[in-house]
């Protein structure tokens, strides 16, 4: 005996259908709006302004910290100016998704998280809104968030990207694999921006995709 009569059942099947294939259009496009206003702002404001990279470059992590002030602020500058027009596009978006997930993470390594912790606690307070000089890293945690869907999902259907890919001829929606090679990459795309901001993390992420990397290879 069914748990739920059948017409129920295709009732909520009939629903999730439809918010599925919403799912494919709205989430991401709300995502890639904001997270391009975002970071075009930030570089519009970059471009106008004075370079202020120069008072903080020791606090950037390597090898930024020994990168001239004046071509990281060129660097982030752009980077964030035409990450921002791609993402309103959808054109290139998991690589200037990707572009602007390690910029956060650098960004998040000299300006926004605390200088010394100890445990979870002490992070936790870096976490809240705060000029107590533990750090304020709430706002890139959430950029973080946003742009990682973009990252492993894609820009939607509402993107250039989806229309290059049907024009030419491309699986627009190519059937999920899972394997080692699939948990290398997550591993290397995770593990290079935490390299500059928590180097021990990143260091075992990388080891992880390799090690899966050579085990698929060798067949292990």
């Amino acid at each position: 005996m069914a748990l739920f009569p059948a017409a129920m059942m295709d009732a909520w099947e009939s629903v999730n259908s439809r918010l599925r294939a919403a799912g494919e259009v709205i989430p991401r496009l709300v995502m890639r709006i904001v997270m391009g206003w975002e970071f075009f702002e930030s570089g519009l404001e970059k471009y106008n302004g004075e370079n202020w990279f120069a008072d903080i470059q020791g606090k950037f992590p390597f090898p930024f910290n020994v990168v001239p002030a004046d071509l990281s602020w060129t660097m982030a500058t752009w980077f964030e100016l035409i990450g921002g027009i791609m993402l309103w596009i959808g054109l290139g978006t998991r690589f200037f998704a990707f572009s602007l997930l390690f910029l956060t993470f650098v960004a998040t390594a000299a300006v926004h998280w605390p200088d010394m912790w100890t445990m979870w606690s002490d992070l936790l307070n870096g976490y809240a809104i705060t000029n107590k000089g533990q750090g304020n890293f709430k706002l890139p945690l959430l950029f973080v968030v946003m742009l990682l869907p973009l990252i492993f999902n894609g820009p939607g259907k509402l993107s250039l990207d989806h229309l290059i890919a049907r024009l030419a001829g491309a699986s627009t929606q190519p059937a999920p694999v899972s394997d080692a090679w699939t948990w290398s990459l997550t591993a290397a795309i995770l593990g290079l921006p935490f390299l500059m901001l928590i180097p021990s993390v990143g260091f075992v992420l990388l080891g992880i995709a390799l090690t899966l990397a050579a085990a698929r290879f060798l067949r292990l």
